[in-house]
């Protein structure tokens, strides 16, 4: 929350640094349908066929700079260390990120960026580099599940898709046209309404506590 905001362990983030935020939307299925999808028309909806063959899936990787709305992207047969490695790598090594002073990536608990193995990996081979770890349970903190609930509604719904080169091509396409017109969500949740309703969840949970006892008593 203190990122969201511009800051660091009550330090506010200077010129040269940035936020990250980054994870991998899986199993993006390829659905051919068996007849083509009809468009909305002025007399009704549109019209997708029931039955499909599969075309395959894949992952799609993404990192959101959450203070200036840039936005990177790759697909990858499968997601795992070494493809969230490379997305890792395809922003690092573009400036303003390769001489930034501090790049906070946010990232969830998935296995391909989790626990302290995934700090000492990827802080070792860049430098610069702070990885933060969301709470277990948190992902809907991280900002790059908005822009991937877009990439739901505006791609892949309805999943009409000839091949994995199409839907391949409909990603990429896409997020090129939404970094030319992309501003920073406006993040509304801060720390101090955490606080809050941590606070909200403590007093509801003491005023169960002596029920609870009683029940374990009995």
């Amino acid at each position: 929350m203190d990122l969201y905001e511009g800051w660091w362990e009550g330090v506010p983030l200077g010129a040269k640094e940035y936020m990250i935020s980054a994870d991998e939307k899986t199993s993006i299925q390829a659905r051919h349908r068996c007849h083509p999808t009809l468009p909305t028309g002025e007399d009704g909806a549109m019209r997708v066929e029931h039955d499909y063959e599969r075309k395959g899936a894949l992952a799609y990787l993404a990192a959101w700079d959450v203070h200036r709305a840039k936005r990177f992207g790759r697909c990858e047969s499968k997601n795992g260390i070494e493809p969230f490695g490379r997305l890792v790598e395809q922003v690092m090594r573009e400036e303003s990120y390769a001489s930034a002073d501090r790049v906070f990536w946010v990232v969830d608990n998935g296995s391909s960026h989790r626990g302290q193995t995934s700090v000492k990996r990827l802080e070792e081979k860049w430098p610069n580099l702070k990885l933060v770890h969301l709470p277990v349970h948190a992902s809907w903190l991280n900002q790059i599940e908005i822009y991937f609930s877009v990439i739901q509604r505006k791609v892949l719904t309805p999943s009409d898709f000839a091949d994995l080169d199409a839907l391949v091509e409909r990603l990429l396409t896409f997020q090129e046209r939404y970094e030319q017109v992309a501003k920073p969500f406006a993040w509304k949740f801060t720390r101090r309404d955490l606080d809050r309703l941590l606070e909200r969840l403590l007093e509801r949970f003491a005023e169960h506590q002596p029920l609870l006892s009683s029940s374990t008593a009995a």
